[in-house]
Formats: structure tokens, C-alpha cells, sequence
């Protein structure tokens, strides 16, 4: 028998991935290519802003939670819907710190288009800060209470948004005592009397409106962090 007929053994298929597998992959992923695009956004609005301090006040959430996000990934991680939820509202408020709220230009366009008396930008940023939260406070609480599945999940978490928003205002309200005029673009009022009132109403509108539209797609993304996640990976 020749050098060249020497036997060789079986070689080993490779394994296809499961959908399992490509899910875990997608998960490890994602948190990536957000925290990217926020730290990227968040260093480009740092450069010129309209005013530094409004853009400080306003990004100082963005800098406290990403790098603490990061940090619990691994004992805690987040489900991706409530990944892509955070990533779009750090956006918003780093947009609305580079050029104050007052006078993002996109909110000045929709202002002339529908003939708005204010630029309605502050009006979305609220709207968002009830939104987002709904979302983060509802996972903690199904995942670290009893409360999955509980008529009081929803009430409660609506609460929580409220009481969240009820504080920016007195951290605003801390700002303007302190700060004077200096404060007026983080206060963004724009000469609105029942500004700290309608802001409180817009986050308990965006509130209401994530858990209607949002929980079941939540509880989809919940069962596939467990599976993806928090269950333990077979051999």
C-alpha cells in the first residue's frame, strides 16, 4: 500500500447552530453595537454644545447609566427590547443637551409645520421619560418581585414612572433656586406658567401608552432572556 492511501480517520462535521445558539450570539451583540452608538453620540454632542452646562445636566443620566448597565450585564442582563428602549431615550437626551430643549432644530421644524406656539421637543423628551422607564421598571419588578402576573403590576409601575418624574422636577426646581437665569435652557419652560405640569402629564401619558402597546411584546422578550440567559446552557 502506497504513502498516498494511507487511511484517515472521520472527519468531524461541524455542528449546526441552533436557534438557541444564534439568539445567545444575537444577545451579545446587541449591547455591543448600543453602547457604540450611544458612547459615539454622546462624545460627538460634547463637542460645541449650545449651552455646557444644560448639555452636563441633561447627559449626566447617559454617563451614570451606560457604564453601570455594562457593568451588571453579566449578573443582570436586560432583555434586548429593553436594550434598544434605553439606547433610543440616551438619544434623545443627548440631543436635547447639545442643543438644549428649547431649540433642537427638529423640534423648531415640527413647530412651523403645525404651527405650534413652542417648540414641542421638551414635550417628547417627558413623553420618552415615562416610556422608557415603564418599561425598566416593569422588568424589575417581574423579574425580582412577586408581581409577574399580577393585576398591580401595571398600576404600580405607572406610579413609579410618576414618582420618577415628580423628582426631575424638584432636581429642576433645585436647579433653577440655585442656578437663576443660568438655569432657563436646562428648565426649558419657554415661557409656559404649567410647564412642570404638563411635563409630569406627558411622562404619565408615555407611561400608560408603552404598557398598552408594549407589555406583550416585553413578556416575548422576558421568555427569551430566560431561555437565551438565565437558563443554564446544555453540553
Amino acid at each position: 500500500m502506497s504513502a498516498d492511501s494511507t487511511a484517515v480517520g472521520p472527519t468531524a462535521e461541524p455542528q449546526p447552530v441552533t436557534g438557541q445558539a444564534r439568539a445567545r450570539l444575537t444577545r451579545h451583540r446587541l449591547p455591543v453595537v448600543l453602547v457604540a452608538v450611544v458612547a459615539g453620540a454622546l462624545t460627538v454632542s460634547a463637542w460645541h454644545p449650545k449651552d455646557p452646562t444644560t448639555w452636563l445636566l441633561e447627559t449626566v443620566w447617559v454617563m451614570l447609566g451606560l457604564p453601570l448597565a455594562v457593568l451588571l450585564r453579566k449578573r443582570f442582563p436586560l432583555s434586548d427590547l429593553l436594550c434598544c428602549l434605553l439606547a433610543a431615550h440616551a438619544l434623545v437626551l443627548i440631543v436635547g443637551g447639545h442643543y438644549t430643549y428649547a431649540e433642537v432644530p427638529a423640534g423648531d421644524w415640527v413647530r412651523d409645520w403645525f404651527g405650534l406656539e413652542r417648540n414641542p421637543y421638551d414635550r417628547f423628551g417627558h413623553l420618552m421619560q415615562g416610556f422608557v422607564p415603564a418599561i425598566l421598571v416593569r422588568e424589575l419588578l417581574v423579574r425580582t418581585s412577586p408581581l409577574r402576573g399580577s393585576r398591580w403590576l401595571a398600576p404600580l409601575t405607572v406610579c413609579a414612572c410618576l414618582a420618577f418624574s415628580a423628582v426631575f422636577e424638584m432636581l429642576e426646581w433645585v436647579a433653577a433656586v440655585t442656578g437663576g437665569q443660568a438655569a432657563d435652557a436646562f428648565l426649558a419652560t419657554q415661557g409656559d406658567v404649567w410647564d412642570t405640569q404638563w411635563d409630569m402629564f406627558c411622562a404619565l401619558i408615555g407611561a400608560a401608552c408603552s404598557l398598552l402597546i408594549l407589555s406583550r411584546v416585553h413578556d416575548r422578550h422576558l421568555a427569551r432572556l430566560e431561555r437565551t440567559t438565565l437558563a443554564p446552557t446544555s453540553s
